[in-house]
């Protein structure tokens, strides 16, 4: 079943460990023209504001971050009438101080991938600003909503192709060239919310520290999923606090960030 449009304002991409964010939800289908998203969009009522959940992997953790939709994914939230989007993640952290548990709102992204489908713009001269690729609106919120477990406020997000973890040489690089945390999903995720003018906003949660910081220490998977497990209720609270915080009206440069520009097709 299909939503009509308009049916959410605020979207929520939940990343590993978070496959589920609202209660009495409907479940729907949405198709878009880069094929079918990560997973049924769930739609419901909270605080008043009309929000969408998406799993970012699927809720059985089906896609690896190198074969995600991350095109489907952001068209069918706008589709459904989203326009700000709230982007929990899990990362490594890239500096010492940063251990399991630290929640950080970045307001940096480097891009290490490699290969993925990153813009709607195969034809045409659009090139969108993406100085600051999150938006201070959002970031602000998802700030003061996360107060209580004493978020670090701002860094760069290293992106990486994945679904392998850092060399210790390659995180030490990361760190060298002015890295915060390291991530597998935050790109093209960000830039793809900025080409549909929708604002977008992560917080990243750091389950373990990366191999080039931690000494003789590798990285597991298993060391991951576990600490988001433990973190999920703080997660899920910061951004039902921050969902309930976000501002009526975009006042921000997201919801300009198209203006003058002549695109080669029709945003839903």
């Amino acid at each position: 079943m299909n939503h009509p449009p308009a049916a959410a304002e605020i979207g929520v991409i939940g990343g590993s460990g978070l496959y589920a964010l609202l209660d009495n939800a409907s479940e729907h289908e949405v198709s878009t023209p880069y094929g079918p998203p990560s997973d049924p969009i769930t739609i419901a009522d909270l605080g008043g504001r009309h929000v969408a959940f998406l799993p970012r992997h699927g809720r059985d953790h089906r896609y690896p971050p190198h074969k995600i939709n991350y095109r489907a994914n952001l068209w069918a939230l706008r589709s459904l009438g989203v326009r700000q989007v709230l982007a929990p993640c899990a990362v490594g952290g890239l500096r010492p101080e940063l251990g399991p548990g630290t929640f950080v709102v970045p307001d940096q992204l480097i891009d290490r991938t490699s290969g993925r489908a990153q813009t709607y713009y195969d034809t045409g001269a659009v090139h969108v600003n993406f100085a600051d690729p999150y938006c201070p609106a959002g970031r602000r919120t998802l700030l003061q909503a996360a107060s209580a477990v004493h978020p670090v406020d701002g860094g760069a997000m290293v992106v990486i192709e994945g679904p392998r973890f850092s060399t210790r040489a390659e995180s030490k690089w990361f760190t060298a060239i002015g890295g915060t945390v390291v991530n597998m999903t935050g790109h093209p995720e960000a830039v793809l919310a900025r080409e549909l003018s929708l604002c977008y906003s992560a917080i990243a949660l750091v389950t373990d520290l990366d191999a080039g910081v931690d000494g003789d220490h590798g990285v597991t998977q298993e060391e991951v999923f576990s600490v988001f497990r433990e973190n999920t209720e703080k997660l899920r609270s910061v951004l039902l606090n921050a969902v309930t915080s976000l501002p009526l009206e975009r006042d921000c440069p997201c919801a300009r960030s198209l203006d003058g520009i002549k695109l080669p097709l029709e945003l839903p």
